[in-house]
């Protein structure tokens, strides 16, 4: 059995809140060369509070939810054998780290910590079909 550390923030302060964008059908970046690192659109808030995405030259409405059970994101620490779990307790003798022993299929001697990027609690749903934005389209003359 191995044991996994999960930390809090490093300076005590609660992890950032995200929200998770869910949307019906498929987005395709327009040269293939993936989502990751690139602006999918601008999201804004009517004075109602409504969510609006607009994304090229599309909008679409959605709403605000709050999920049943909160997703928290973890980002991986590893190290070698150099450096122990025991290593580690001057950092998680605060209230903050919860250990957490887990079974896993590694060999050798490694020390993996997980802390906390973010926490989700609340989701954007666009269920609807984007709408076309359309602005002062000319008269025939």
């Amino acid at each position: 059995m191995v044991q996994i550390l999960i930390r809090g923030s490093v300076d005590g302060s609660s992890a950032p809140e995200w929200l998770l964008l869910e949307l019906q059908g498929e987005m395709v970046s327009r040269h293939n060369s993936g989502l990751a690192g690139n602006v999918m659109g601008d999201l804004l808030y009517t004075k109602e509070g409504v969510p609006v995405l607009i994304v090229g030259h599309h909008i679409l409405y959605g709403k605000q939810v709050k999920l049943e059970k909160p997703f928290a994101v973890l980002t991986k620490h590893s190290c070698h054998s150099q450096v122990s779990l025991n290593s580690h307790d001057n950092v998680s003798s605060r209230d903050d780290v919860m250990q957490v022993p887990m079974e896993t299929n590694q060999q050798g001697p490694t020390a993996t910590s997980y802390s906390v990027s973010a926490v989700i609690k609340r989701k954007l749903i666009f269920k609807t079909r984007p709408k076309p934005i359309i602005t002062n389209v000319p008269k025939k003359v």
